[in-house]
């Protein structure tokens, strides 16, 4: 079996995290910026995460075979103090043509307020002036499908990104519709306890198809497992897929969006044929 993890805070993940997702067959993983379980003081604080994501992290997943890929944001969480969240944007455009930087994320909206809204817009037009692929949070259930359309109007609001370079994370049996109608990608989010489970996720594959959606075990500090994503394939496996078709939805469909950024088509074919990161 060959996956991506296109969504994991390895940041919080011991090696061993590492060396048991290598094993399951992971040659590529994602890290968006996230919210580190506390509010951050500083920009300066997170100049330092900013290079912990572009350099510490790469080093770690390469001992194992991984490549390792990032995003850069103010997470929606930290997003409500907007005279800081706009010191911390300053900082971005400094990293993004690291050679492991795909774009801006995980951005998004929290509690969907207008100071996450007005945030998240200013995101976006970084995204445009830097023509970068975007990563979306959704909000958790009880505001996700409200937080979902004020996501998308807004990335309407943007003419020069196409809805086509957005993923929008998070997705649920209520909001994945209307996300892949939008022209958007969407990620599958394979928690324990929240989000979506393997199961949820094989029966919304099952309903919805395979075009332009993907899977992610987001594993951080919280309860989550970094093995997410294969284990959902062996969901799909028990179901009776073919092992193409799960091929598909776990290699092939990321490999489809992330090539759109420079620093993955770099190492495009690499990930395909297994070498490992130089």
């Amino acid at each position: 079996m060959r996956y991506i993890d296109p969504h994991a805070h390895m940041v919080s993940r011991t090696t061993d995290d590492y060396e048991k997702m290598a094993l399951a067959g992971c040659r590529a993983l994602t890290e968006p910026a996230f919210w580190a379980g506390y509010d951050r003081c500083s920009a300066e604080g997170f100049r330092d995460y900013f290079n912990q994501l572009t350099s510490i992290e790469p080093a770690r997943a390469r001992t194992y075979g991984i490549h390792h890929f990032t995003w850069l944001c103010i997470n929606p969480k930290e997003a409500e103090d907007v005279g800081f969240a706009r010191e911390v944007m300053q900082v971005i455009p400094e990293f993004l043509a690291r050679d492991n930087v795909l774009g801006i994320g995980e951005i998004g909206l929290n509690k969907n307020s207008k100071n996450e809204l007005r945030i998240l817009e200013e995101h976006l037009e970084i995204a445009a002036q830097h023509q970068s692929l975007v990563l979306v949070h959704t909000p958790h259930l009880e505001d996700k499908q409200k937080g979902t359309r004020l996501i998308m109007e807004a990335v309407r609001n943007q003419p020069s990104i196409d809805p086509g370079r957005v993923l929008i994370d998070h997705v649920e049996e209520h909001t994945v519709k209307e996300v892949l109608d939008g022209g958007f990608w969407g990620g599958m989010t394979l928690y324990p306890d929240t989000k979506c489970t393997a199961k949820r996720a094989a029966d919304i594959l099952e309903t919805c198809g395979t075009e332009r959606l993907w899977m992610n075990s987001a594993c951080d500090w919280g309860p989550s497992n970094p093995l997410s994503v294969p284990t959902a394939a062996l969901e799909l496996r028990a179901r009776g897929h073919h092992p193409q078709a799960i091929d598909h939805v776990i290699f092939k469909n990321p490999m489809a969006f992330l090539r759109q950024a420079r620093a993955f088509a770099q190492r495009a074919e690499a990930i395909d044929v297994g070498h490992p990161p130089k």
